[in-house]
């Protein structure tokens, strides 16, 4: 007769991503453990699907935050802490640009 307390059978193994291997998933399943280990996400895989599509060349962004930086300077630093009022300020600002871009072409 055998002492101590009985041994229990582990059914399932959780562990982090440096443990996820084909060999050691084997192993596990052989033993009769489910591995619950998450699989690792490799950086250089390429991302799959239709490429992201930039709707505004980057010049044009560059220039217009140019001028937001000269004129705007709270839109820069960004003190409205509320979504709502940062929006309205930025369309303020455009207007305001806009108006004597037309006064100054016109």
């Amino acid at each position: 007769m055998r002492r101590g307390r009985l041994r229990k059978r582990i059914k399932v193994l959780a562990a982090d991503k440096g443990y996820n291997s084909k060999q050691k998933r084997a192993d596990l399943r052989k033993r009769g453990i489910r591995p619950q280990i998450p699989k690792r996400v490799w950086k250089t895989k390429k991302n799959r699907g239709r490429p992201i599509k930039i709707s505004v060349p980057r010049f044009q962004q560059e220039r217009c935050f140019a001028w937001y930086q000269r004129k705007y300077h709270r839109l820069v630093v960004r003190w409205e802490r509320q979504k709502v009022y940062f929006d309205a300020f930025i369309d303020l600002a455009t207007i305001h640009i806009w108006i004597n871009k037309i006064l100054l072409v016109g």
